[in-house]
């Protein structure tokens, strides 16, 4: 059993440890925390050992009445693996203690490319990063982008790819996030870090990216083109093809799913954890090819669509298996092929 440390419970940790715990090859050793609050509480409940991340606030765990296992160089030294899902620009701070310990670790997409030996995307270059000592799995968007771009390559070219991302202003819990009633240029130049960061996953790729900043919580949205290099008979073509994708869910109208709150809503009626949307939702009918222009709209949950590359990611570091048996491995235990993306037949 691989043995698996997570560095932080927050938004993405909480939810790699979960999705962790349901794999058949693998073990939470347990999870690390920098101060006693809701989650903290959370991960005991859930059975986790809990370790502190940061020494001097051992006794505030004490004072709450929570039980600690250890400090985390304890968890790293006894991980094979460590998932840095603390805030960005704490995982490049983390990396010095996994590389005392040995132990290869996960970084997530907030980090710096130049930090880590390589990013990852389980769809497009999984076997790019065995026995990586860090590893960044991309970000929400990048992640959403890397899935969808991966197969239009495979299969028909590409010439260049444009993307508008219209972003959530916060996650739900983000209180502190704005834009509270405004919408942003972010950023006002071009490109958005977008781009340069899935040229990460595909050197080669022509992309222009820019990005909106709105007052919503619940999901981003993008409006693609893809100027294809030798483009199907027709749109319906790409459509079938991107449903017979694993994570991407191609939205059938009658479901009358019109907006990110109705996919929510969706997916807590079909019993997703923590109403989780783990794949590229991308609508149907707007999957249009004028020439060799494709046009589609998608949408990413920003909290939950790298849970499963974080875990695709901890077989690719450690060499255990290839990746369709990984991906078909992770989605079978999370529950990711199961009564949601179901619907398209």
């Amino acid at each position: 059993m691989i043995q698996v440390g997570i560095n932080g419970y927050g938004t993405i940790g909480k939810r790699v440890a979960d999705a962790v715990r349901q794999q058949p090859d693998m073990e939470v050793v347990g999870v690390a925390k920098t101060r006693p609050n809701f989650e903290a509480r959370g991960a005991v409940e859930k059975g986790y050992d809990l370790y502190a991340a940061i020494e001097e606030r051992k006794p505030r765990f004490a004072e709450a009445g929570i039980d600690l296992a250890g400090d985390v160089e304890e968890l790293v030294a006894a991980s094979d693996v460590v998932v840095d899902a603390c805030p960005s620009g704490i995982g490049a701070d983390n990396a010095a203690m996994y590389e005392e310990y040995d132990t290869p670790a996960l970084l997530q997409g907030g980090e710096d490319a130049a930090v880590v030996d390589a990013s990852f995307n389980a769809r497009s270059n999984y076997d790019a990063v065995e026995g990586l000592a860090l590893v960044r799995v991309v970000s929400c968007n990048t992640t959403g982008l890397s899935r969808l771009i991966a197969p239009l390559q495979e299969h028909y070219g590409i010439e260049k790819v444009r993307a508008t991302l219209v972003r959530r202003g916060g996650d739900p819990a983000q209180s502190g996030r704005g834009p509270i009633n405004d919408i942003l240029p972010n950023p006002v130049g071009l490109p958005s870090h977008h781009g340069p960061d899935v040229n990460t996953i595909f050197p080669d790729l022509a992309i222009d990216t820019l990005g909106l900043k709105v007052p919503a919580t619940l999901m981003h949205m993008h409006s693609i083109n893809v100027q294809l290099e030798d483009p199907p008979a027709s749109g319906e073509a790409i459509r079938d093809r991107l449903a017979g994708e694993r994570r991407t869910f191609v939205i059938p109208e009658w479901l009358d799913l019109d907006g990110a709150g109705a996919i929510k809503e969706y997916a807590q009626d079909a019993g997703r954890p923590r109403a989780d949307v783990w794949e590229n939702c991308i609508w149907g009918e707007s999957v249009t090819l004028e020439g060799d222009d494709l046009y589609l709209f998608q949408a990413i949950h920003q909290e939950s669509d790298v849970v499963p590359e974080n875990v695709d990611a901890i077989r690719a570091v450690l060499g255990e298996t290839d990746a369709e048996t990984s991906m078909a491995r992770t989605d079978e235990a999370m529950g990711l092929d199961e009564g949601f993306g179901t619907a398209t037949e």
